[in-house]
């Protein structure tokens, strides 16, 4: 990438870090606005069998300790297949609970209840930021980079491992607040949190490239 490249995402990452504060600090103080209520209502509006096999599979991804497994076979994968080095940043993805566990201690928010909105999916942990869009964010989106950047791999094999991690990504949000386990703020800080989290890594990995 380019210098005026790096120093353009550079300052969007500083945004987006800024937008993530400022986000926090908004659920600190109002901490259930109309607008997750509206979200939440419109989300869950259309209701089906297959639509809820579909989002439940799609978050069944994020669940510990399902989760933890898929970052270690994936690392696992690439470390057999003599990528070393991609190996150890796919482990750096584990870290993302870490971090979005810390936040959701301190910021204490409950997760939705009724009558707001239907409980589809039972959950223990405070609710902000949504830890698995976090975690798909930072997963699915290095995942993305590598394929992006792994020539040596087959054209076939990036195309179907990159269009179904970027599913996932475009997926998970929509699951979680359908499923009535996170609003749309929670998901939103999901995003942000995850997006910086995928820049320190992929900027690492790609650093030396």
């Amino acid at each position: 990438m380019h210098k005026k490249g790096k120093s353009a995402l550079a300052y969007l990452m500083v945004l987006i870090a800024m937008a993530f504060v400022a986000l926090t600090l908004a659920i600190v103080l109002m901490p259930l606005p109309d607008l997750d209520k509206n979200v939440s209502k419109a989300v869950q509006s259309f209701q089906s069998p297959a639509l809820y096999k579909v989002m439940r599979l799609v978050s069944d991804f994020g669940v510990m300790p399902f989760s933890v497994l898929m970052v270690l076979i994936t690392a696992l994968v690439f470390f057999l297949f003599k990528y070393k080095r991609e190996a150890l940043f796919v482990l750096f993805t584990l870290f993302c609970g870490v971090a979005s566990t810390l936040i959701k201690y301190l910021v204490d928010r409950p997760r939705p209840a009724a009558p707001f909105v239907q409980v589809m999916e039972k959950t223990r942990q405070q609710s902000f930021p949504s830890g698995h869009v976090n975690f798909y964010v930072l997963f699915f989106g290095f995942i993305l980079v590598l394929m992006f950047h792994m020539n040596s791999i087959p054209k076939l094999v990036r195309m179907v491992v990159g269009g179904f991690s970027a599913g996932m990504i475009l997926l998970v949000p929509y699951s979680r607040i359908y499923l009535g386990a996170h609003w749309f703020t929670d998901v939103l800080g999901g995003i942000l949190l995850g997006s910086l989290l995928l820049y320190v890594n992929s900027y690492y990995y790609l650093r030396k490239k």
